[in-house]
């Protein structure tokens, strides 16, 4: 054989050799776990879930092995070396459970130096890229217990939290944190490392608050939840939420009937087909390893075993591990089986599977690990769905959408009570549940009987308008009363009315600390319910309960309405401002001028002015400034003059200019008529701020002794403590009622502070008072009752589904806008046609004209004076003659001619014969002279002009 055959069969058998091996590799992928002794069912769900793909994939797309390592808890040694192991091994990703945090760190840290694909299923809030984790990322789990609060209503609550690694989650909670609102308390369960927990649940016992968000891990939670119930924070009067998504998987039958509201959530739903399925394989592949077991352990004992022992080994293997049913499994569990369907789905979905033997101690990588990450990260969620849901990432690689299943303790255990959807964070609830105000079936309002209080407020509560007497219920009608028997409807109790025969609400007396009113009558128990207009306040409710607010409202001012201004004169003028007119009248010098150059500089523009001379001495121009000016103002004035420009230049400035005055005098006639008829307001005061800087120019003040004045007291704001400055030094100013305060504000120059629902109702039938400014602040009417009372779920239940029914509005609109002559002053002033202008309206126009007319009439007297000035002197006759003779021309009124008084010659008349023709009225026939001085040929023919003296006659030429 020749070298050149020996060398080609050599390089044949290498490449037939690699070729196999490539498709080996293919065939065989192999995927690392890393578990600790606390992670058992993780690790086997691990293999068994491997077991499934291979089942479930195409034999073409290679066969999964599941390589595992089980390390010791906390020892990041052994997890570094175990992990180099996997490496060795041609492993193509990696997962683990939830290890120690230390542990976790390690593996981390060599997976990225190795571009290893990692995938974690444990609660990390430090989670960094490339690692994928599974596990909800806080940021969305914050947001599902923020909502859940939201949705119970919770404003004030305490956090306990068991680490700083639990804070991320009560990131949103925490913000919530409000002085006048929220008010958050956050406490550290086991500060000292003892794992007791007494001392801080006691404190909270203390507090007196009843709600508590709970942020542990599933593993100290019954410690805790025990220690709670020791220390009495497990009764029907808290309520719990608890952060943990493991709660389902304890024993919590301990606590099953404490009449404690405990909720949570979960990410796995037992009802699920598939998660039925899958966990249904995991039992029957555990009982089928444990059987085999056995069955080999059996072999090599005695065959002499008695029965009963083998009837013992029999129940052993029908012994189900908790940790691999639907509703006991863990988090970290599924969220194993749902990483090792995501590792099937890239492989599924990649031509970069490529197994390679990793070595720690060199510079070795996984070969395209960077693309496999981001082919995890980029994942078609419609694709992959696991046990706890389509599996979804974002561009960081975090776990943001899921669905969560809100779950409550009840007497009969675990209860799905709503859905949370990640996408539009909203709490769904599946049906109504009494217990998600904390109240169970037992403590139903059906069939109870109250003795409910109210005051004669009106719309709250008011007694009918009728001659007939009315006893009982029958004597009161109003928004209140109406309320309650909705509320009675709903819930199937009974009532009786009792009025407040003082007509005061509940107000605490700091000297001798005793309540009274409508709230002392609840403390003592002479009554179960109290509805008015009774507004909810911190120090209310440190003595009585109330419901969530049926009504929200704040503090605002009412006063009279603002009063019509009279026209201004120059109203007309308002369509523009000052600025466009001063343009304007810039523009329209600005074309005079133009008009006047340009006519000089052309040529057409100069005209013969005697058209009988053919070769005319002189030419003239008609665009002189005057009439340049002239023809300016006619065109903006829509009135057009007897002067046309008639060379191309000036005919270009006044067609523009005419385009000008077109848009200008259309944009102020469309404004003017609104200008005209608009009638401005006016009005003292626009907000509190204007009211307290008044300083005093305007009273003020409030009813005594009510929440409106408590709330000035109380107020930290500087200019809510001004004006309770004022009004504790002005006494005189305060009202004993809010009908008190009406009159006031109706008299005028008087502001009353009161809630903003009682000037709604008040300005709807007195229409001389408004509303001015905004609210000052927010809060609420409730109904009042004992503190502690079992029944104040239920009836705020039954009060939100009022309101988002729309009953509650329907109230509203009743009794506010309808009965008792309420929208009398809804079509006030509101006539939809056009006012009638009045003289003020136009007053300016006229002044306008009065002032043009004398001002052109002190002109025409001025050229008339100036006229008989230069006339007597060319005559020279004294000046008072001429004017005597003017004035007595003028006065007759009439006739179109007047005669031409000229100086005669002294050839033709002595002086006296002048005189005389200048004082009689019959004068010598003189020849007509051309104008400007000049007797030109064309006048030749032209008759002679007979001056008459005496003007009675007939006007002749």
């Amino acid at each position: 054989m020749s070298l050149r055959k020996l060398i080609s069969l050599i390089i044949l058998q290498i490449f037939i050799v690699s070729f196999v091996n490539a498709k080996k590799s293919r065939d065989r992928i192999k995927i690392g776990g890393l578990f600790d002794e606390t992670t058992a069912d993780a690790e086997n769900v691990f293999k068994y879930a491997v077991e499934i793909m291979n089942n479930m994939r195409d034999p073409s797309d290679g066969h999964l092995e599941a390589i595992t390592k089980r390390i010791e808890y906390g020892n990041e040694y052994d997890a570094s070396k175990k992990l180099c192991k996997l490496m060795n091994k041609g492993i193509m990703g990696l997962l683990h459970g939830p290890l120690s945090s230390n542990a976790a760190t390690h593996v981390q840290n060599i997976c990225d130096a190795k571009e290893m694909p990692l995938i974690e299923t444990r609660y990390d809030p430090a989670t960094q890229q490339p690692v994928i984790n599974l596990y909800p990322h806080p940021s969305m789990l914050a947001q599902l217990y923020s909502d859940l609060v939201n949705s119970f209503g919770w404003e004030s609550f305490t956090i306990i939290y068991e680490s700083t690694a639990w804070l991320p989650i009560m990131h949103e909670l925490l913000k919530k944190y409000d002085n006048k609102g929220f008010t958050v308390t956050v406490r550290q369960l086991d500060l000292i490392g003892n794992q007791n927990y007494r001392p801080q649940l006691r404190r909270i016992r203390l507090s007196g608050d009843k709600k508590i968000v709970l942020g542990c891990s599933a593993d100290i939670l019954p410690e805790v939840l025990k220690q709670a119930q020791q220390v009495g924070l497990l009764t029907d009067q808290y309520q719990f939420i608890i952060t943990s998504l493991d709660m389902h998987t304890i024993d919590l039958e301990p606590f099953q009937h404490s009449g404690t509201s405990i909720f949570g959530a979960r990410m796995i739903s037992p009802d699920d087909p598939f998660v039925k399925e899958i966990t249904d394989f995991f039992i029957e592949k555990h009982k089928s390893e444990k059987g085999s077991e056995e069955k080999a352990s059996d072999d090599d004992d005695d065959e002499d075993e008695d029965e009963e022992e083998n009837d013992e080994n029999e129940d052993e293997e029908e012994e189900v591990p908790e940790g691999l049913t639907a509703d006991k499994m863990r988090l970290d569990t599924a969220l194993t089986f749902d990483a090792v369907l995501l590792f099937s789905q890239i492989v599924k979905f990649s031509d970069s599977v490529q197994p390679k033997s990793i070595k720690c101690d060199d510079d070795s990588e996984r070969t395209h690990g960077i693309s496999d990450i981001m082919a995890m990260k980029t994942v078609d969620k419609r694709r992959v769905k696991g046990l706890t849901g389509s599996i979804h990432f974002d561009q960081k690689g975090h776990r943001s959408e899921f669905l969560a299943e809100i779950i409550e303790l009840a007497s009969d255990g675990i209860q799905k009570v709503g859905v949370w959807n990640s996408t539009d964070s909203e709490i769904y609830l599946i049906k109504a549940h009494d217990s998600l105000s904390g109240f169970g079936d037992e403590l139903s309002l059906r069939n109870k009987s109250f003795l409910v209080l109210t005051a004669l407020s009106a719309p709250y509560g008011m007694l009918k308008e009728t001659p007939d007497t009315m006893i009982g219920n029958e004597r009161f009608e109003g928004f209140g009363i109406e309320l309650i028997q909705k509320l009675s409807e709903k819930l199937g109790f009974s009532y009786t009315f009792k009025l407040q025969e003082d007509g005061a609400y509940g107000s605490y007396n700091k000297e001798t600390g005793e309540w009274n009113g409508m709230l002392r009558e609840i403390m003592d128990g002479r009554a179960d319910l109290a509805i008015t207009d009774l507004t909810i306040t911190s120090e209310r409710e440190g003595a009585t309960d109330f419901t969530m607010p049926f009504m929200n409202l704040g503090i605002s001012i009412l006063f009279e309405k603002a009063k019509k201004e009279p026209p201004q004169l120059f109203s007309f003028l308002s369509p523009f401002s000052g600025e466009v007119w001063v343009w304007l009248i810039g523009a329209l010098a600005f074309v005079s001028c133009s008009l006047f150059v340009m006519g000089r500089l052309s040529p057409a523009e100069w005209d013969n002015p005697y058209p009988c001379i053919e070769e005319p001495e002189v030419l003239e121009n008609q665009f002189s400034m005057r009439n340049s000016v002239w023809f300016s103002i006619g065109a903006l004035l829509q009135q057009g003059s007897e002067i046309a420009p008639k060379a191309p230049s000036t005919r270009i400035v006044a067609s523009t200019w005419w385009f000008f005055t077109l848009i200008i005098v259309s944009s102020y006639t469309a404004n003017l008529a609104a200008f005209l008829t608009i009638e401005s307001l006016s009005t003292p005061i626009e907000d509190v701020e204007d009211l307290a800087n008044a300083n005093g120019a305007i009273p003020y003040g409030a009813k005594k002794g009510g929440s409106t004045f408590s709330f000035f007291k109380e107020s930290e704001n500087p200019i809510y403590k001004k004006m309770y400055e004022f009004m504790n030094s002005h006494p005189e100013h305060m009202t004993s009622s809010n009908d008190e305060g009406l009159e006031r504000a109706k008299a005028g120059r008087y502001a009353f502070l009161m809630e903003s629902s009682s000037i709604e109702y008040l300005i709807e039938r007195n229409c001389e008072v408004t509303q001015v400014g905004g609210d000052l602040d927010q809060k609420g009417y409730g109904i009042a009752m004992r503190k502690n009372s079992p029944y104040r779920g239920a009836l705020s239940e039954a009060v939100l589904q009022m309101q988002e029914s729309g009953d509650i509005t329907a109230l509203k609109i009743k009794w506010w806008k309808e009965k008792r002559g309420g929208g009398a002053c809804d079509d006030a002033g509101s006539d939809s046609g056009a006012e009638e202008l009045d003289v003020a309206n136009v007053a300016g126009v006229y002044v306008v004209l009065i002032s043009g007319c004398t001002f052109a009439i002190i002109v025409s007297l001025l050229e008339s004076l100036f006229d008989i000035r230069n006339r007597a002197k060319e005559l020279e006759v004294p000046f008072i003659e001429e004017f005597l003779n003017e004035a007595k021309f003028i006065i007759k009124c009439r006739g179109n001619v007047k005669p031409v008084r000229r100086k005669l010659s002294a050839g033709s008349l002595n002086e006296e014969e002048s005189r005389s023709v200048s004082r009689s009225s019959e004068s010598p026939k003189r020849e007509i002279i051309g104008p400007y001085g000049f007797n030109g040929p064309c006048l030749k023919n032209l008759t002679k002009l007979d001056l008459m003296a005496d003007h009675d006659d007939d006007d002749k030429v």
